[in-house]
């Protein structure tokens, strides 16, 4: 399995990618506030670079649930210099987490090589025509709603056959729009429109979603699901089980906060699940 993003390509099976989050935002859900400026923002990317980031993943406007949206000249004020500073320093993709048509375009020409789209359910082709243009990877994310609705009453009769064939229909859109289908990759959407019960049976058969032979994202890190049944306010230790069952159940990105930490943990997995394998031949 490929996956393309302009000049760069990963081949799989390999070690899981690890997508590191900067967050340019004032109120995002994990660190609002922390990495606002360009300054901090070029700098904790290169921290996590150095950490063992495969991906560097950039936003200028938070996902959490209710969040205000952002306009788009303010979200390109925030992330654009922070794209352009990274662009001559990292050897690595950078992605751009963003809803907007207009947002992409520019962090593409400023350096980008992947959209994070959690907006994906949308209607509009403008986005994924875009991707076909510009050869950039394209993450689809299941959303139920937008951010501003979508943890209001989350309701699935079946989760795992509703977003099942969310990926058949955006897949079928995608290719007919010229994205071609090694560009692509797909996150279920952990807390987008979720409850608890709803990630955790996304989480449990993730393997369902491994039959399109495209990488799987999973995005569990920090979400605030993981107090709720953790019962505690620290969510790295689940952040890192979440991480470590996702791999071992067929994902190969991994979109995280603490890359040092996840490293870690997954070689660690990555290496049992090796020896398992070599002990059933």
């Amino acid at each position: 399995m490929l996956l393309r993003a302009r000049q760069f390509q990963f081949v799989f099976p390999r070690s899981a990618l690890l997508m590191g989050v900067v967050n340019v935002t004032p109120d995002s859900f994990s660190d609002g506030g922390q990495f606002a400026s360009t300054e901090v923002a070029i700098a904790h990317a290169l921290q996590l670079a150095g950490e063992g980031a495969d991906i560097i993943d950039i936003g200028g406007e938070s996902s959490r649930p209710r969040a205000t949206p952002v306009d788009e000249a303010e979200e390109l004020r925030r992330v654009i210099p922070v794209i352009e500073g990274l662009a001559g320093k990292l050897s690595i993709p950078i992605s751009i987490d963003t809803v907007k048509t207009g947002v992409a375009a520019k962090a593409l020409q400023a350096g980008a090589s992947i959209i994070n789209d959690i907006a994906a359910n949308r209607t509009d082709p403008e986005m994924w025509r875009l991707a076909a243009e510009t050869g950039a990877g394209y993450v689809a994310v299941h959303m139920q709603g937008s951010p501003q609705t979508m943890q209001e009453n989350p309701a699935y009769a079946d989760v795992l056959a509703e977003v099942g064939e969310f990926f058949g229909e955006r897949l079928n859109r995608l290719l007919s729009c010229g994205v071609n289908g090694e560009q692509l990759a797909l996150d279920v959407g952990l807390g987008f429109g979720k409850r608890i019960e709803h990630n955790l049976q996304l989480l449990a058969q993730l393997r369902h979603f491994t039959k399109w032979d495209r990488p799987l994202v999973v995005g569990a890190s920090r979400k605030s699901f993981m107090s709720r049944i953790a019962g505690d306010d620290d969510r790295l230790a689940p952040s890192l089980a979440c991480a470590c069952w996702a791999v071992e159940n067929g994902a190969q990105i991994i979109r995280c906060h603490d890359v040092a930490a996840t490293r870690h943990a997954l070689r660690m997995t990555e290496a049992l699940l090796e020896q398992k394998t070599k002990c059933r031949t």
